[in-house]
């Protein structure tokens, strides 16, 4: 069963993340910062996995140890979760329409940390999220999972929807990418036989 539970415990923040990656897109999210749970909600149900997350953190300070904890806690998950990584699809992309948002997202574990990302939103907050650390978060992401995530927005009007468009992206980028792969059961996909 590709499954972890993690819990991060800092002197800001305490986390707890459970994951199923063969899950049936099933969230229970606590974040404290109500958009943010929502995001991740489209997380587990566009990734196809189940998802518990249990986050606890100074928000009288502000969201950003929250928010890059999350992600990085998220991440550790995944990694754990993918295990040796045999038998994955390893990549995966999704181009995500919404009304009049396209947001584009390529997810690689491949072993390599790295993060790009490029969009304009001009509201600092969507809901109550600071809008800004949506590059804390999936920058963490991608440290912790030892992945290249790679997020664009190519067009949008609504910030709620370039939002929501890059974390469906992700979502869908995320399923591919840690899907298994049929005809090459068992195999490592990489010719460096190492990941």
């Amino acid at each position: 069963m590709r499954k972890a539970l993690i819990r991060r415990t800092t002197a800001e923040t305490d986390i707890r993340v459970r994951l199923n990656l063969d899950g049936r897109g099933r969230a229970c999210i606590r974040t404290g910062v109500r958009f943010l749970d929502h995001m991740l909600e489209l997380v587990a149900r566009h990734g196809a996995l189940d998802l518990e997350v249990d986050a606890r953190g100074d928000l009288d300070v502000d969201q950003h140890h929250t928010v890059e904890d999350i992600g990085i806690t998220l991440g550790q998950a995944v990694r754990r979760a993918l295990g040796s990584k045999r038998g994955i699809l390893r990549a995966g992309y999704f181009v995500m329409p919404m009304d009049e948002t396209l947001a584009v997202a390529a997810v690689d574990f491949g072993g390599r940390a790295c993060f790009a990302g490029k969009w304009r939103i001009t509201a600092r907050r969507v809901g109550d999220l600071q809008t800004e650390l949506l590059e804390d978060f999936f920058g963490a992401f991608a440290q912790a999972a030892a992945a290249n995530v790679h997020l664009r927005l190519l067009c949008g009007r609504s910030s709620h929807h370039q939002v929501e468009a890059l974390f469906k992206a992700f979502a869908r980028a995320l399923r591919f990418a840690v899907s298994r792969d049929a005809q090459l059961r068992g195999v490592l996909p990489s010719t460096k036989e190492l990941l």
